[in-house]
């Protein structure tokens, strides 16, 4: 029987996101089939459309999976206490950095790590005025300095980028 959460089911649906995930390493979205992820999982191709409703749904799905995955880590994320908020965020970032590098993949980086903006901190550096524009220039800089960070290799250690981060922040005080 296919029950929503069966442990059968959710065997298969890790077998097609490991898959898909494994896909996107080497290839686009659009060049990614069905066909390919059944043959690297052995799966029917009814399985996989019991669990999604094409490429794109599966795509869906990971990118919410991550996005909870990264809100639970930094739920309690607070920039005016010290950096050790963004060394954990790093720290998860260097050993999830398949996932991080999917993410970004698939293009999903306008939402990504809005949860963890601290818009009381904004308030206590008196940045009130235009608040949407600094936040969404935070964001997309923070979104760029990760990529950055993924694509050479995570060289850097998450000591140093909370550092980076934390000098960027403090550095238009000035």
């Amino acid at each position: 029987m296919n029950v929503k959460n069966n442990k059968r089911r959710k065997e298969s649906q890790n077998k097609i996101e490991k898959a898909f995930v494994e896909l996107l390493q080497s290839r686009e979205i659009k060049e990614i089939s069905v066909s390919d992820i059944i043959k690297m999982t052995d799966l029917n191709r009814s399985t996989f459309y019991a669990n999604y409703l094409d490429i794109y749904d599966l795509a869906d799905k990971v990118r919410v999976e991550l996005e909870n995955d990264f809100s639970r880590h930094f739920v309690d994320y607070d920039t005016s206490k010290d950096n050790s908020g963004a060394l954990r965020m790093f720290t998860h970032i260097k050993e999830n950095q398949l996932f991080y590098k999917t993410y970004f993949k698939l293009c999903y980086d306008d939402k990504f790590l809005v949860s963890v903006y601290d818009v009381k901190q904004a308030e206590k550096e008196q940045i009130t005025e235009n608040l949407k524009y600094h936040i969404e220039f935070f964001r997309n800089g923070l979104n760029a300095i990760i990529k950055m960070w993924l694509s050479d290799g995570c060289k850097e250690s998450p000591e140093e980028m909370a550092e980076i981060l934390k000098q960027e922040y403090r550095g238009r005080r000035a």
